[in-house]
């Protein structure tokens, strides 16, 4: 595969710079990608070169980090965001998003943005990362997942309040989480029939109404229709049977119905290597699973892990898709 994958540089500020340095010391020659930023904000002595499209990042990749320069109004300050940056850091994400539409790069792998910086320096009018994606893609609905050797997991419902959960899950809103992933898994991940696990929403799933009716009256019908459609689902299930090993064993994602229902599991099974992937886009997204983690850059200490393996997986998903 001739094309790189793109990779944002996320908050200048943040540890972006520095696990995307150290990224590239683990992939040299092997995964190639570029970096759209300001090659200022890189650690000092890290080797780059600036490019001037996409393409010359296949033979620059393997003596140094590609740059597709993008300036920053001014300097870096290492956890310390600079609002004078923030339309910058919104700036490059749109910049990625258009060279993986153009066919210039295989997919877009997203470094960390601090949203509150964004909102406050650019007046930034989206909840974060994905919600902007969807909107310069076009896109109405897009699905979270979680992924990682071990598990994918998939939250139906995301950011919101535990008490408004209940309220938040529709029958709607499962079918749709449903389909997009159940296509994810076939055209990015390569699995000709995937076999899904749905979470319940309650203890035990509900244990027959007498712990919540949500399973009886949300859930299980959007199952048993989708089921008539072919898909392989299983569920409601009780989420605290749906995570050890043999159980897993037995699924390629699991839909649970609120955040923690699906993020504890696969940050306790493999924390450091997990990576968030955006379903439902017209192209591939992947980014780390953390944050900016201001409060260590610039020292040198960030663990690029979940980055690399965020890369790795973008390279993967965009040959499947293209494939």
């Amino acid at each position: 595969m001739s094309v790189p994958v793109a990779l944002t540089c996320g908050e200048p500020s943040g540890i972006g710079p520095e696990i995307a340095a150290a990224a590239w010391d683990a992939l040299r020659g092997h995964l190639p990608f570029f970096l759209i930023g300001d090659p200022a904000h890189l650690p000092e002595g890290t080797p780059h070169v600036v490019i001037e499209h996409p393409a010359e990042a296949m033979a620059a990749c393997a003596q140094a980090l590609p740059v597709l320069r993008h300036d920053f109004a001014g300097v870096r300050i290492a956890g310390t965001p600079q609002p004078a940056q923030a339309q910058g850091v919104i700036d490059v994400i749109a910049r990625g998003v258009g060279l993986v539409q153009a066919g210039e790069a295989l997919a877009l792998c997203t470094a960390p943005i601090h949203k509150q910086a964004l909102q406050e320096g650019a007046g930034f009018a989206f909840p974060g990362h994905t919600e902007y994606l969807a909107h310069l893609a076009g896109v109405g609905r897009v699905v979270m997942m979680l992924a990682s050797d071990a598990l994918r997991v998939v939250p139906a419902t995301i950011h919101i309040p535990l008490k408004d959960v209940s309220q938040a899950l529709t029958g709607d809103l499962l079918e749709q989480t449903v389909r997009i992933t159940h296509a994810a898994l076939i055209r990015d991940f390569g699995i000709s029939a995937p076999r899904l696990a749905v979470a319940g929403l309650n203890p035990h799933a509900g244990e027959g109404g007498r712990m919540g009716t949500e399973e009886i009256e949300v859930i299980a019908p959007v199952l048993e229709r989708l089921r008539g459609e072919g898909l392989d689902l299983r569920g409601p299930l009780s989420a605290d049977t749906m995570f050890h090993g043999a159980a897993r064993a037995g699924y390629d994602a699991a839909i649970c119905m609120y955040h923690d229902q699906a993020l504890i599991p696969i940050k306790t099974l493999d924390f450091d290597r997990g990576v968030n992937v955006t379903l439902g886009l017209p192209f591939i997204r992947t980014s780390p699973d953390h944050g900016t983690a201001l409060d260590i850059a610039g020292q040198g200490v960030a663990n690029p892990t979940s980055l690399i393996e965020a890369l790795r997986m973008a390279q993967a998903m965009g040959r499947a898709r293209r494939g």
